[in-house]
């Protein structure tokens, strides 16, 4: 369609013998326009294929309706969830979301952000790099009054909303239950202790054992990428150092796959002579022959609440004080065969 042949206000204005400035009103979502004439005026427009004007829009708002997220990798299924919450609560609301990936690199991580503040975003979603030390591109994006949230992975940062997962408690009840299975030297591979999410796990873990009184004193312990790979060279370390274990608790999905591959190529019954439990629900956990127990991040709903976080802080205004929210979901422990050893109760 030509420039002259573009729908405008004032086609929907004759359509319906109503001024352009009611129509205006109306979707701009104005109280001074009644609900049935937003509605007939939003039925037209749509019929029309009438299309706002962003640049217009974000003049008049001060608003680009555009916000961005900042993955470490975008082929986690995790992280695509996350999105999708993201996604399915701002865009009924007009935002448009941008996403990137930094590829666990700290240098990338602010590259995007220095990008996305460019573009005069509205507001920054980020799950930071295991990299991530420096925090002067994060408090670059506060000193520019934009909302910025962490999801997930986070760091110590005075002005941010953080939404997570109890990931200590995760870990504690994964680690509860295999010791309620009967197992005892139970090992832990987990992730770089410098994120949050492992370190939090890892004490998790620790707490569990303490609380039952056992001990991971004379256990080696791992901190490794969450890789199949890891989890397949874990147990090979195992085996090479000949430990005595009877059970896994990993970090990550992945890393569990990689432990249960191992364990299988060498002969081991799982659950019978090893358990393994993993961390994230990912989707393959339940279609392998052997279902992954694993502890459930709710990414979804993880997504829904930051994106309602960023819409409370955006429409308090830029002059607001940095609002300061702090939400801490309940992980789900998904109890599978590859650490069920006893059989569960049944009744008549």
């Amino acid at each position: 369609m030509s420039q002259k042949d573009k729908i405008t206000i004032y086609d929907i204005s004759r359509k319906l013998n109503i001024s352009a400035a009611t129509v205006s009103r109306a979707l701009n979502n104005s109280a001074r326009v009644s609900a049935k004439t937003r509605d007939l005026v939003l039925k037209t427009a749509k019929e029309l294929n009438y299309q706002q004007n962003s640049l217009a829009v974000a003049l008049k708002s001060g608003r680009t309706f555009n916000v961005g997220v900042v993955v470490p990798l975008i082929n986690r299924s995790f992280f695509a969830s996350v999105i999708r919450g993201i996604e399915e609560e701002l865009e009924p609301k007009g935002y448009h979301v941008i996403i990137c990936q930094t590829h666990e690199d700290a240098d990338k991580e602010a590259q995007q952000l220095q990008a996305l503040l460019n573009t005069n975003i509205d507001g920054v979603f980020i799950s930071v790099s295991k990299t991530t030390e420096d925090l002067k591109h994060l408090e670059a994006v506060l000193n520019s009054k934009t909302p910025l949230i962490f999801f997930d992975r986070k760091k110590d940062l005075k002005g941010v909303s953080t939404v997570s997962i109890d990931d200590f408690k995760g870990a504690y009840d994964a680690v509860t239950h295999l010791i309620e299975q009967g197992y005892s030297k139970i090992i832990h591979v987990g992730g770089d202790r410098n994120l949050n999410i492992y370190e939090d796990r890892y004490r998790g873990y620790v707490a569990a054992l303490e609380a039952h009184h056992l001990s991971n004193q004379n256990l080696p312990d791992f901190q490794m990428s969450s890789s199949i790979e890891s989890g397949l060279e874990a147990v090979n370390q195992l085996y090479d150092s000949q430990t005595d274990f009877d059970a896994i608790f990993c970090a990550s999905d992945y890393i569990a796959l990689g432990c249960v591959q191992e364990l299988r190529s060498r002969g081991i019954q799982i659950p019978q002579e090893v358990g393994v439990v993993g961390f994230s629900n990912e989707p393959f956990t339940s279609h392998l022959e052997n279902p992954l127990s694993t502890v459930g991040q709710t990414p979804v709903l993880m997504g829904k609440i930051a994106a309602q976080v960023f819409l409370e802080q955006i429409n308090a205004g830029k002059d607001s004080e940095p609002l300061e929210k702090n939400v801490v979901l309940k992980p789900e422990l998904f109890t599978r065969s590859t650490s069920l050893k006893k059989e569960p109760l049944r009744f008549p």
